[in-house]
């Protein structure tokens, strides 16, 4: 039988619980919803609920024990606070693993790239690679992906995210990465912030928790490049930086960009790699490079690496493609609903523009956490949307008011999207979905997939 993932006792030490009676766990998870029998469950308080309210449903489905900081009828650790103790749980999980850490940041393409990189490791040690799972990449997400990371782990991949300076920090003092990577510099969440290099700085804090001779992989090309820089130097850390342009570790030889991938080669810190890069967009090879200079330093294969980046197609939210039955045939859709902000919706525009189609179609949600920028950047949408060729497009959210398009549909919500796209769609069409998670685009998906969408 396998080992458990934890028992109780070690639970109890790495939180400084008390343990209620023995049990052993294969998971863990905050979330009742999640448990399919034997996991452990930590109840925290929330803003919204209380998780001590779910511990019923939790042993109900199976749960093995429990974290909680009052007692219950069943095999638990009590704590004064759960949350601090997840984190505990965490930060034991990361000292007890001797594995190779890769942790990822940025504005624009977190998920993407910590999936590439996933798919590389489990490639090279496929019974031993573990990840952050969805986006799991906050000050809850981050130490319940770590506790979730079995002893025997031999390559680790974690996202981080943040909205405010500092967060990464925190994230990356728990992670520890011995490689850290930042795959862009964008304004998202400009609102928090005073201008973009604050961003910048932000999302550099994640060098300093990397492991002493640690590496910090970067992007060249950046325009804050050099905040990057210097951050790294302080940090003495060793470097590699990917980019088009001369003079980056890891650069473009060439690069072929179609409409449904890249065939890139590239030059990695001296080794030629050729290889497809299997998402679409110019966008991706920046990723591509990034995924390259991680699995380099970590010294994994490169050469599984870039058959990684080939098997990779389109994440759910992040450019998968449903094709949906409608009058007379099919259309294409490009799901980018999980979330937006401007570097990632011209992006997504640019793929769009790239792709055979009778017409290309557009339902674009508001971009949130803009700031005293909102209005300018929404009404910057106006270039890539005309050089997508977008014929027919629906503006959902309040903040679009801004960006005048003439014969745009301004609509209030996505279930009024669902109805425009219903009533617009025809056979030929490709039709791009993309739009900031608080608008809730990913229903327009979902209720377009249900009227008759099959996967590609």
């Amino acid at each position: 039988m396998m080992a458990p993932l934890w028992t109780g006792s070690a639970i109890a030490a790495a939180t400084g619980g008390v343990l209620s009676a023995p049990f052993e766990a294969r998971g863990v998870t905050f979330d009742s919803r999640e448990v399919i029998g034997g996991e452990l469950f930590v109840a925290m308080r929330g803003a919204a609920a209380d998780g001590h309210a779910f511990v019923d449903a939790a042993a109900g489905r199976g749960a093995a024990g429990f974290i909680v900081e009052r007692p219950v009828a069943f095999p638990h650790v009590l704590v004064d606070d759960s949350f601090r103790a997840l984190q505990a749980l965490g930060t034991a999980a990361r000292a007890r693993a001797d594995a190779t850490i890769i942790g990822v940041t940025g504005s624009v393409g977190k998920t993407g790239t910590k999936e590439a990189l996933r798919m590389a490791f489990e490639r090279i040690a496929p019974d031993a690679t573990h990840w952050s799972v969805k986006s799991y990449n906050n000050h809850s997400g981050v130490p319940l992906s770590l506790a979730r990371m079995p002893a025997d782990t031999r390559f680790g991949i974690f996202e981080m995210g943040m909205n405010h300076a500092g967060e990464i920090a925190g994230l990356a003092a728990m992670v520890r990465p011995h490689v850290a990577v930042i795959t862009w510099i964008a304004n998202a969440h400009i609102e928090h912030f005073d201008d973009e290099a604050g961003i910048a700085r932000a999302k550099a804090e994640i060098f300093g928790g990397v492991e002493p001779g640690g590496w910090a992989v970067w992007p060249h090309d950046n325009r804050h490049a050099d905040v990057l820089s210097a951050a790294i130097a302080e940090s003495g850390l060793k470097s590699l930086s990917f980019g088009w342009g001369a003079g980056a570790d890891v650069r473009v030889i060439s690069a072929e960009v179609g409409a449904e991938g890249t065939e890139l080669v590239a030059d990695v810190a001296g080794d030629e790699i050729h290889c497809r890069v299997g998402m679409a967009g110019r966008h991706w090879v920046g990723n591509a490079l990034a995924v390259l200079a991680a699995v380099k330093a970590a010294g994994g294969d490169l050469a599984e690496a870039g058959l990684a980046l080939a098997a990779l197609t389109g994440l759910p939210g992040r450019g998968a493609r449903v094709r949906l039955l409608v009058p007379g045939g099919t259309a294409t859709l490009i799901d980018e609903s999980y979330n937006a902000n401007p570097a990632s919706m011209a992006a997504a525009l640019a793929v769009l523009r790239d792709v055979p189609a009778g017409r290309r179609l557009a339902i674009l949600g508001a971009m949130r956490e803009l700031g005293g920028e909102t209005e300018d950047l929404h009404a910057g949408l106006a270039a890539p949307i005309a050089e997508a060729g977008v014929a027919e497009l629906a503006l959902v959210g309040p903040e679009m008011a801004a960006l005048k398009v003439d014969g745009a549909a301004l609509l209030p919500d996505a279930a009024a999207a669902t109805d425009w796209a219903r009533g617009m769609l025809r056979a030929g069409d490709v039709l791009l979905v993309k739009g900031s998670n608080s608008v809730g685009l990913g229903r327009v998906v979902s209720d377009l997939r249900a009227a008759g969408g099959s996967a590609p």
